[in-house]
């Protein structure tokens, strides 16, 4: 386990003024519209794609953080060579008047997928794809990486999503009084810029109601799922992480009920829930490319030796 206090060294990170342009998109996924926001390099083919999940009650903007250039997910992994597609998960953004109750996780990697398929067609992918998720986007990863294990993905990536909750944390979920879970979403307001609020005021959007049920029966689905997960996961828990519990014992546990997948995982300094809002995305996000960047190179041909 490492703890994340500075940007890695992998990549040099490239200046802020080096901005790509991203654009609203729509994805078609067995007829279920998705939309979203995708950034691809300014020359050249991507080296792989990045499919960016959001957590609960986010939108896809969450990875585009308006709040300071420096937050953009999509903006430095087109600078690094990434194509970046966020996308608003099944019951968000486009397809929210479709599933107004939203959708189960099952159901939503099974959308997921027909969504992965249709954007290996439309969009250059390089190496191939990537999932980076967040929160509640996270359960959805994991779901879909043991329950489409032929999907194709080189690996996953996941912050704010654990396997048991800090004390209180149920009961937060449960509560229809959204200031009783704001503590657990944000933490200390020093670790986010100071226009963080008021500009992801378009962010925020409501819980459908079956993903809370999917929330607090998480726990239990996560070590069904777990041993049949394959590929490479890296979990992330924030310093100030309160949905929770991500103390070593904790994450021993993680590590070893994902056994059959090379595991890592990690803590970040600095930041709190809402990773990729805070200040400390800029060295997270970077950490999170290195790593898929490092993938890549394992699976690159090697040069014949020289006779």
């Amino acid at each position: 386990m490492t703890d994340l206090a500075c940007p890695p060294s992998g990549f040099p990170p490239p200046p802020l003024d080096t901005v790509a342009p991203v654009r609203q998109v729509t994805v078609q996924a067995d007829g279920v519209r998705l939309s979203g926001l995708h950034c691809a390099p300014v020359s050249g083919p991507p080296r792989a794609m990045v499919v960016a999940l959001h957590g609960a009650g986010m939108r896809a903007g969450y990875f585009h953080g308006p709040a300071h250039p420096s937050l953009s997910l999509l903006t430095l992994g087109a600078a690094l060579g990434f194509s970046v597609l966020a996308l608003d998960r099944p019951g968000y953004g486009l397809s929210a008047a479709d599933f107004p109750d939203g959708l189960s996780l099952p159901e939503q990697s099974d959308v997921l997928h027909s969504a992965l398929d249709a954007i290996r067609r439309r969009y250059a992918t390089g190496a191939g794809l990537f999932l980076l998720a967040h929160s509640f986007g996270g359960k959805l990863a994991l779901t879909h990486a043991a329950e489409h294990p032929a999907g194709g993905l080189l690996g996953v990536d996941i912050s704010g999503s654990g396997h048991r909750y800090a004390p209180g944390a149920e009961a937060a979920l449960r509560s229809r009084d959204g200031r009783a879970a704001w503590q657990f979403h944000w933490g200390p307001l020093r670790l986010y810029p100071a226009r963080t609020h008021t500009t992801s005021r378009e962010l925020v959007t409501p819980v459908p109601p079956r993903e809370t049920a999917d929330a607090l029966g998480w726990p239990g689905a996560f070590l069904r799922l777990a041993p049949r997960i394959r590929v490479p996961v890296r979990l992330t828990f924030a310093e100030h992480e309160r949905w929770w519990t991500h103390d070593d014992r904790a994450l021993a546990e993680l590590r070893d009920a994902l056994a059959g997948a090379p595991a890592q995982v990690e803590r970040q300094s600095d930041a709190g829930h809402n990773l990729s809002l805070g200040w400390a995305a800029r060295a997270y996000h970077l950490r999170a490319l290195d790593g898929f960047a490092a993938r890549l190179a394992q699976h690159s041909p090697q040069p014949a030796p020289c006779p």
